[in-house]
């Protein structure tokens, strides 16, 4: 199987990915964000998605959305064939289009929405946290993506702040804090390892001016 970012190669397969989303939301009751073939289209070409395959099929898919100009990246749209599915591809791509959305959007705040549990851990083991729904991007446009969603008229009777989705957020800024904190040597242990190594003493003059 290969995961790569998306280009027109990939195009082939948009007509059975955008079916495959629309299924899937049915099946499991809830709504996403209803894309086009023009829209899914532009993202594939653009590299602005990652798309899994094997021996000529399409395997899994996923696309990078952008809002607030730039300060907030959204991974949308993850989708697995049925084929594929319960092999981990999920996690593969979910990996990869982080990747992606971390090298083109460095300093950008990456945010997701979702009922799943299996998305959650993989958002978890790649540094999101459950945040409020007033920490994401609050762009119409994005929000109003949820219009399509079964759960809609609850978002909107809790006045855009919660609904049945978990919002999960991953900071940069956090990121770097902690490997600050991380990369600081800690005196206390040191301090603990140089007090607790044995004395050594030595014999006589020539011992004492061998180098460890």
């Amino acid at each position: 199987m290969e995961i790569e970012i998306s280009s027109c190669e990939h195009l082939m397969y948009v007509s059975e990915i955008q079916q495959e989303m629309y299924d899937s939301a049915q099946r499991r009751g809830t709504g996403i964000a209803k894309r086009s073939i023009e829209y899914l289209s532009k993202k594939i070409s653009e590299g602005n998605a990652v798309v899994a395959t094997e021996n000529g099929e399409w395997v899994g898919f996923c696309y990078i959305e952008t809002w607030s100009h730039g300060k907030f990246v959204a991974n949308s749209g993850l989708i697995v064939s049925p084929k594929f599915r319960h092999g981990g591809v999920a996690t593969q791509i979910k990996h990869k289009v982080f990747q992606l959305s971390r090298e083109k959007y460095p300093e950008a705040k990456v945010f997701g929405l979702t009922t799943g549990l299996a998305v959650m851990k993989i958002n978890s083991d790649l540094g999101y946290k459950p945040v409020i729904y007033s920490e994401l991007t609050q762009d119409e446009e994005f929000w109003s993506g949820c219009k399509n969603c079964v759960n809609y008229e609850i978002l909107m009777k809790k006045e855009r702040k919660n609904c049945l989705c978990t919002a999960m957020l991953f900071v940069p800024e956090n990121m770097k804090k902690n490997e600050a904190v991380n990369n600081q040597p800690d005196h206390n242990k040191i301090n603990s390892v140089v007090n607790t190594q044995p004395e050594i003493k030595y014999s006589n003059e020539q011992e004492s001016h061998l180098s460890v």
